[in-house]
């Protein structure tokens, strides 16, 4: 089904800005035009077996520790899903991860994990299925989303890790 219908015919409004393509944060950064909304950051993660699959969803500054997070979650080694994963349960490419894909999950094998300190923002940024326009979305927008898609979401304190090297 095409996003923008599926939003449209169910009351969620949005403000939408085209971009050239976007694959990380920092390009989101610089070629996103401003606009309202916390800017979201999605991984799309699998335990070690691959019978469950999570979306997490963190600020863009965020680097998730997959590790205590296994652990937070009662999950055993939580790893990055491969490409063919992504496509199969969300039905988008790498660069595109968004909690709009979650429309993709008609059997909800998804399970979505919220990060606590953004889940409390008005309002959040995501791509509509692809890296070429993002849309802002009120918090209610996306709870009458998630609603309608039938998915649960477990808001917690995602583990965070620092970046780059510490000297002793």
């Amino acid at each position: 089904m095409d996003i923008f219908r599926f939003l449209e015919e169910n009351g969620i409004a949005y403000e939408r800005s085209d971009h050239p393509a976007v694959f990380t944060c920092e390009e989101a950064q610089r070629l996103v035009p401003p606009m309202p909304g916390a800017k979201t950051k999605n991984i799309f993660v699998r335990d070690k077996r691959g019978k469950r699959h999570f979306l997490v969803v963190v600020g863009y500054e965020k680097m998730v520790d997959l590790k205590s997070l296994s652990l937070l979650m009662g999950a055993s080694r939580l790893t990055m899903a491969s490409t063919d994963r992504l496509k199969r349960y969300l039905g988008v490419d790498p660069g595109s991860v968004t909690i709009l894909a979650l429309l993709n999950d008609t059997q909800r094998d998804v399970e979505v994990v919220f990060d606590k300190a953004l889940w409390h923002s008005p309002s959040f940024r995501c791509h509509p299925l692809v890296n070429t326009s993002t849309l802002a979305i009120s918090k209610e927008g996306i709870e009458r989303f998630l609603e309608l898609t039938s998915h649960k979401v477990t808001v917690l304190d995602v583990p965070g890790r620092e970046t780059g090297f510490q000297r002793p």
